[in-house]
């Protein structure tokens, strides 16, 4: 009893988890630490890419959500292990650098699907998801021709870059989106819907009335409750129909 109080004290203090592990993996010299959450092998696999704050509290909240409804999760990490940006400066600075260099947003990405290969996670049956900035992150990966179930954004960048388009996209693409996003133009909205009938990829694409930018972030100003059920309801329910569940 003794030693199980210690345990406890130790795993409140550390941020530990008894479920999930941090996972190393490393691209172009760097090293990235992602976390993982498994229900088992076999499970469907969700891939998630975190917004521009890094991998917080917010994105290993949602890991446990998905995992709760029998889902393993990979939270990968796109800025490189112990960089955690707090100003706007510092956010926009590691997001940028990133936009402009889209073969190592890619590169991060393979290399993070690689080490989820490499500890048995159920890659095979997996899809992608992101929040802000992790979701223009996530239809990087759509672009790219990556052979996964779907794709998946709340509040994401959808904008295309020059000389790209969804012409290798193999998966599907599902879009949640706030009608009152600032941040990301609706004509952004409404071109993504126009290049994805023009190369028949499968899509769903939804707008909320009133919701702005990062909509789903519990407890910041810009979290709407209403918004942010409805859509988690969706996509929870989609994803019972992409993995046959």
């Amino acid at each position: 009893m003794k030693l199980l109080k210690i345990l406890l004290v130790f795993f409140i203090f550390t941020g530990a988890s008894f479920a999930g592990i941090n996972v190393e993996y490393q691209y172009d010299g760097k090293t990235y630490q992602g976390y993982y959450l498994e229900v088992n092998k076999s499970s469907p696999l969700i891939f998630m890419v975190h917004d521009w704050d890094g991998i917080t509290d917010y994105e290993i909240k949602r890991t446990e959500m998905l995992n709760k409804l029998g889902y393993s999760v990979f939270v990968i990490d796109m800025f490189g292990k112990g960089v955690k940006p707090v100003t706007l400066d510092e956010k926009r600075a590691l997001t940028g650098a990133l936009y402009k260099n889209r073969m190592k947003m890619r590169g991060i990405l393979n290399a993070a699907i690689d080490k989820a290969k490499s500890i048995g996670a159920n890659v095979k049956s997996a899809a992608f998801m992101g929040y802000c900035f992790g979701g223009a992150v996530v239809l990087e990966l759509a672009r790219s021709g990556a052979d996964f179930k779907s794709f998946i954004t709340f509040h994401g960048g959808l904008a295309t870059p020059p000389k790209q388009d969804y012409s290798k996209t193999k998966g599907e693409i599902l879009v949640f989106h706030g009608s009152a996003d600032k941040a990301v133009k609706i004509e952004d909205f409404a071109n993504l819907v126009k290049e994805l009938e023009k190369y028949h990829i499968k899509h769903e694409m939804i707008t909320y009335s009133g919701a702005p930018h990062a909509f789903t972030v519990f407890g910041s100003k810009r979290y709407r409750e209403d918004a942010d059920k409805k859509s988690w309801k969706r996509f929870t329910e989609y994803l019972k129909e992409i993995f046959s569940l």
